[in-house]
């Protein structure tokens, strides 16, 4: 799959899972550098906002408004991935007060790699959203197609609301 970064072609590792799929196996480090796992973040639930790079203007934005929304879904977990250091996200958590979600760095490239979002040509990571049900079925998918523009933070939402209902009925 082909997306533009900057208005440059880049293409992305792999193809990456779709909706109906299970979320692939990774690794990825949190803020006290300790490993977590898929098999650590399933269960209820699941958005996952992946970024290029934290410390720029759209990653930054994007988020901040899933840590905004993180609080009215109290039967969900958010987290933000990353291959920035977890130094690197520390200080950008410290600086921005973000408190509400997690960021999970995958400076080893583990979940690029098993979801086919890394771009060899960029050494990034391709901008992304995937909701995720408590099996770890990905139920909502996004691959913005210009890595430097913000994903459909409503669609998004929308579709973690569908799993909230079902956990909150």
């Amino acid at each position: 799959m082909k997306i533009t970064f900057n208005g440059d072609p880049a293409e992305l590792e792999a193809t990456p899972p779709t909706v109906g799929e299970e979320l692939p196996k990774f690794k990825v480090f949190d803020n006290q550098n300790q490993k977590v796992k898929r098999a650590d973040l399933v269960g209820q639930p699941l958005l996952i906002s992946v970024v290029p790079d934290i410390n720029t203007s759209v990653c930054s934005t994007q988020t901040h408004k899933f840590n905004q929304q993180a609080d009215h879904y109290p039967h969900a977990t958010f987290v933000t991935i990353s291959n920035n250091t977890v130094a690197e996200q520390e200080g950008w958590c410290a600086a921005e007060g973000v408190a509400h979600l997690q960021l999970l760095s995958d400076e080893e490239l583990s979940f690029g790699y098993a979801t086919g979002l890394y771009l060899p040509t960029v050494g990034l990571l391709a901008r992304s959203i995937f909701v995720v049900d408590e099996a770890g079925v990905i139920t909502y998918s996004e691959i913005v197609p210009e890595a430097t523009h913000e994903p459909n933070y409503v669609a998004a939402l929308e579709a973690l609301e569908k799993l909230t209902d079902r956990v909150d009925a």
